[in-house]
């Protein structure tokens, strides 16, 4: 796929283990094999959207109408970026990080998923300092926050990690059940500069798609 029209395909995040990156199709087909291998436990559902619970055929043309829904709908105020995140030449799981009024709120957010044959590695908080590192000194992002169901300690211990705070929480429906659905905060004050995974992570090629995304107004430190 072009890079010359789609200059995110450029845009890559190392850490010390993982390389993350904007897929092309072709390399999407072999992030949904790890997705169908397994994300959870069939008992459990860390998700808003439950896209885990659908067959296999549907749980990847699904995954493909979402990937292309996020290009289809992208603007520079109002964005959804979706990485791959590889580990040693091979798809573990995806990292995403979006925003809506960008410019104004200076607020991003993030959500991810890992396949079952990778978890309890730490893969899962190199990758959010990963986009935590190219949102608040890439982007000048302000805030990011991140949303979990209070039954998720995994994901839970990531936000406390990384030094996120409380900020309320909703009911969410979940398999026709009630749930609460916990909302975490993180300035960027408290990151940059402060907190010790933001070291070793280099973004690549952003300057070439920076005009995708509307900068803040001002950015607090």
């Amino acid at each position: 796929m072009s890079t010359a029209h789609w200059p995110l395909f450029d845009l890559v995040v190392r850490t010390p283990r993982l390389e993350l990156r904007v897929p092309t199709d072709d390399e999407y087909r072999d992030v949904c094999e790890v997705a169908v291998g397994g994300v959870h436990a069939p008992g459990e559902m860390p998700f808003a959207v439950e896209w885990t619970d659908a067959p296999a055929p549907e749980l990847r043309r699904n995954a493909f109408q979402f990937l292309w829904g996020t290009r289809a709908a992208w603007t520079p105020e109002t964005w959804h970026l979706e990485f791959a995140v590889h580990h040693r030449g091979r798809p573990v799981g995806m990292k995403g990080l979006w925003a809506r009024d960008f410019d104004v709120t200076g607020e991003v957010s993030t959500g991810s998923w890992l396949g079952l044959d990778h978890q309890g590695r730490g893969f899962g908080k190199e990758m959010r300092a990963a986009v935590l590192h190219l949102a608040f000194a890439g982007l000048g992002a302000r805030w990011a926050t991140s949303q979990v169901f209070d039954d998720n300690p995994a994901s839970i211990a990531v936000n406390r990690h990384h030094g996120y705070l409380d900020d309320g929480f909703d009911i969410r429906s979940r398999r026709g059940e009630p749930a609460r659905w916990l909302r975490h905060r993180l300035a960027a004050g408290q990151w940059l500069g402060r907190h010790p995974q933001d070291d070793g992570i280099t973004v690549h090629g952003l300057d070439g798609c920076r005009d995708m995304f509307a900068r803040p107004r001002e950015a607090a430190r």
